[in-house]
């Protein structure tokens, strides 16, 4: 995370690098402080010298480091460079491209891809290599060249790009009015008792972990965006199960989110907890048997499988499909064998 403030001069234009509201259920806390929860590899020295350069505002106004945050308090970091991720450098990346034509293509991302650049990743990405092999792609509402919708770093399967002005519009209205159709395949902790259900439940920055989102409910539910996430049971495996997921809304990291909610985090997710043995026995056999399960599948089991949509020129429904990835596979196996052993 960069907040260099040596080449700062107030006389030029500002650019925005972080953006943050502070939660309904925030206490005063210290605008560094309450920073450090929020920027991830910030520094305290960093941040303090950012406010003693006048670059850190509350509500519109420069503020210093000692400044109390109060509940729906505005805080941004404005520097005299632009984000490291507005810079985009084209890579010669090979991409995976299931079809293509002159309004749009759809990708088939792998794992340890990040689909735009960002704190930490600003090289090596999706767009990286789109704006490499394609010229004047279309930007989104949120200047990213192509993107109409992304998947986590660490989640394998289909994006669509659009190559067009006319394709970026209709595209994003479709995922917008929820008339596009995607469906993931995840491997969760626990016995999913129901072969199908939804799950609904707002879904929001978590005010203790902004690396993470979560739930809100009851009193609370406002602080989020609704969110609906349809599942059902394709097989169970003893202490987990392989589901799929179709999404009516399509919030950060939905699927890992309303599955954690429900008891069923999905198995390996690192960021939600799912690194860990949350079901299964004590014994240390079997802690070794999931330990290779997290060597054979080093990230979270999520794959977005399919994917339609109606082609933005033509009209035509166009639906695409791509296999699980070998290495969630192999994971699965080993839940298939260890199932049948333990009948």
């Amino acid at each position: 995370m960069n907040l260099d403030t040596n080449n700062s001069n107030h006389d030029d234009e500002l650019f925005e690098h972080h953006h943050f509201t502070a939660a309904k259920g925030q206490e005063p806390l210290r605008v560094d402080k309450f920073l450090m929860n929020f920027i991830e590899n910030a520094t305290r020295n960093k941040i303090q010298n950012a406010a003693k350069e006048g670059n850190i505002y509350v509500n519109g106004k420069p503020v210093k480091q000692n400044h109390k945050v109060k509940a729906g308090d505005e805080v941004k970091v404005l520097l005299s460079y632009p984000p490291y991720e507005s810079q985009l450098i084209a890579e010669n990346i090979e991409l995976d491209i299931v079809y293509e034509d002159d309004a749009l293509l759809v990708v088939n991302k792998p794992a340890g891809m990040v689909v735009h650049p960002g704190h930490g990743n600003y090289s090596g990405t999706l767009i990286n290599g789109l704006i490499h092999h394609f010229e004047k792609l279309p930007l989104n509402s949120s200047n990213r060249p192509g993107l109409v919708h992304r998947i986590d770093k660490d989640t394998t399967g289909l994006l669509v790009v659009a190559k067009t002005e006319e394709a970026m519009t209709h595209l994003s209205k479709q995922f917008f009015n929820k008339t596009s159709q995607r469906e993931y395949v995840a491997l969760v902790w626990g016995r999913v008792e129901d072969d199908e259900g939804t799950i609904e439940g707002n879904i929001g920055r978590n005010p203790n972990n902004r690396m993470q989102n979560m739930v809100y409910i009851g009193e609370d539910a406002d602080q989020g965006k609704p969110a609906v996430t349809h599942y059902k049971v394709i097989e169970r495996f003893t202490y987990v199960t392989l589901i799929s997921c179709r999404l009516e809304t399509g919030r950060t990291h939905q699927i890992r989110v309303h599955l954690k909610h429900i008891g069923h985090t999905l198995f390996n997710d690192e960021r939600y907890g799912g690194d860990k043995v949350l079901k299964g026995t004590a014994f240390s056999k079997y802690k070794q048997f999931v330990e290779n399960c997290f060597k054979v599948l080093p990230r979270q089991a999520l794959h977005a499988k399919t994917l339609g949509f109606e082609h933005p020129v033509s009209g035509e429904w166009m639906s695409f499909e791509t296999p699980i990835p070998e290495d969630m596979l192999n994971c699965l196996d080993k839940w298939r064998r260890y199932a049948k052993s333990s009948q």
